[in-house]
């Protein structure tokens, strides 16, 4: 039978601004990437974030970003490659002392938005923090886009890794994700997110927006969990995975 990871991120709430539906996703999802208090969440959110996810028995993860609240992490920030170390460090350890209070194993790192990017096809950026998590963790799995930079930097220090793909969003020919910015970036039909992944899982392959079919590795699946859809987004893609055979569970 193929498995198949179902992962969210959410904690992105701070202070008096709350965002994404994350208890009512926690029903259908297998993984947790809860945001560290750089691009959004605080400390609060974290700590509730994480007893969600223990009380729904999901798997728990660390997604650093860069320090950018106002705009979500999206937008690049020049860093050396030690700060960026210094940067997943700061991070991950925040999230892992809230996972320590409420005896929660984490399970991975994933980094979020223009870090998440920037590491998939930058070795000096997919290197520092592969190193980060390894030296914080070294059972940890690191999470990255599949094909990319950060999964083979995971690799080379020793970690295990996640190939990772999106329900919700459209590919460039290269494999790459389609840049937000463009009109098509994003998949709203349910149905369509849907088959792109049944396809991805069982035919190894993706359709990139000029029609060209691209060889991909899935091993986990990601949901925004701000999408307007995202609820309706995880309970149809479980079950879509359940019907199709695929057994949908966490790495642990």
């Amino acid at each position: 039978m193929k498995y198949m990871d179902l992962n969210c991120d959410m904690g992105e709430s701070f202070g008096a601004y709350t965002f994404g539906a994350d208890e009512q996703l926690l029903e259908h999802i297998t993984s947790a990437n809860i945001a560290c208090g750089s691009h959004a969440g605080e400390p609060n959110v974290m700590d509730r974030t994480v007893q969600l996810a223990k009380q729904y028995h999901v798997a728990v993860g660390a997604h650093p970003g860069f320090p950018d609240i106002a705009g979500f992490g999206r937008r690049m920030i020049e860093f050396s490659p030690d700060e960026i170390y210094r940067l997943v460090v700061y991070q991950v350890g925040a999230l892992q002392a809230f996972c320590k209070i409420h005896n929660v194993r984490m399970q991975h790192v994933k980094p979020h938005g223009a870090l998440y990017n920037v590491a998939g096809h930058d070795r000096d950026t997919a290197d520092a923090i592969a190193r980060a998590v390894y030296d914080l963790d070294d059972s940890l799995i690191l999470y990255g886009l599949a094909g990319g930079e950060l999964l083979d930097a995971g690799r080379a220090v020793g970690l295990r890794v996640a190939s990772e793909v999106f329900v919700d969003r459209t590919y460039q020919p290269d494999g790459s994700l389609t840049p937000r910015k463009h009109a098509n970036a994003m998949i709203d039909d349910l149905d369509i997110a849907v088959a792109q992944v049944e396809r991805m899982v069982n035919e190894g392959v993706v359709k990139a927006i000029n029609g060209e079919l691209v060889a991909i590795e899935a091993d986990t699946v990601c949901i925004h969990g701000d999408g307007p859809h995202a609820v309706s987004f995880a309970g149809k893609l479980s079950h879509a995975l359940k019907a199709a055979h695929i057994n949908v569970k966490s790495f642990l």
